[in-house]
């Protein structure tokens, strides 16, 4: 996934907000779609809200689908596990988009950042409620507080970003992490996701954490990929899987 707006540093609007959550429901709805990858055309890769259609007062979200918000991404839950191939500056709706994926690349020119207050407004779009459960307390207050930049490097040192590479290696190293994930057990690997998020959202209690865990764990032992993947353990051969995408309903 492509954001295409490159004379406007990509900038999201609801044309790009429409477009986006389009592609992530067909990510999802395809079982043969495993992986997403968002990265950015040209030297950006997302200058956030559309400060002009801002000042223009006309909408940033898509306005069939409000409830996907900012991008049609950033509260637009997906089975699929979700790469920011991060090729430039990502500030603002940007960083947001960054932090609603589950891996991120990084340009090692490139840098996250919430300037908002810099310009009279907040980070509404998950930044400000997503940050501090990825950053230490203090780091994130800096950045949300100063609205200054983050560079790669600090990105990765305090674990906002997976790989710091060459700008020109992003997407490569994107589309390669995305392949170490798409070869393993489709239902495997979102019931995984799924549980993850469940433990860092924070928003469960530990008995009804472990109840959902115990049920996924049943789920997947009963799976034909977890037999397939045994036998193919005990032959020494490639998996061929089969399950598609779990149902289990979140507690």
């Amino acid at each position: 996934m492509t954001l295409d707006r490159p004379e406007a540093r990509n900038a999201i609007d609801a044309t790009v907000s429409a477009a986006l959550g389009a592609a992530l429901e067909l990510l999802d709805g395809d079982p043969d779609l495993r992986v997403g990858v968002l990265t950015g055309a040209g030297p950006a890769f997302c200058a956030g809200a559309d400060l002009k259609a801002v000042a223009a007062g006309r909408p940033l979200n898509d306005p069939d689908h409000e409830e996907w918000g900012l991008g049609g991404f950033v509260r637009h839950p997906v089975d699929a596990p979700l790469i920011a191939a991060v090729n430039g500056a990502a500030l603002g709706g940007g960083t947001e988009l960054a932090l609603a994926c589950d891996l991120v690349v990084m340009a090692d020119d490139a840098v996250l950042g919430l300037p908002e207050p810099r310009r009279g407004l907040v980070a509404g779009a998950g930044g400000l409620l997503r940050l501090g459960r990825q950053l230490p307390p203090k780091v994130a207050a800096e950045v949300v507080l100063t609205g200054a930049p983050m560079p790669a490097a600090e990105a990765y040192r305090f674990g906002l970003a997976n790989r710091v590479v060459p700008r020109g290696q992003v997407l490569a190293v994107a589309l390669g992490l995305a392949a170490e994930i798409a070869v393993n057990a489709p239902l495997a690997v979102t019931t995984s996701k799924r549980l993850l998020g469940l433990s860092i959202d924070g928003d469960h209690d530990q008995d009804a954490l472990w109840r959902y865990n115990a049920a996924a764990v049943a789920e997947i032992l009963a799976s034909a990929d977890a037999a397939e993947g045994t036998a193919a353990f005990a032959e020494r051969r490639s998996p061929r899987w089969s399950a598609g995408p779990t149902t289990q309903e979140d507690p």
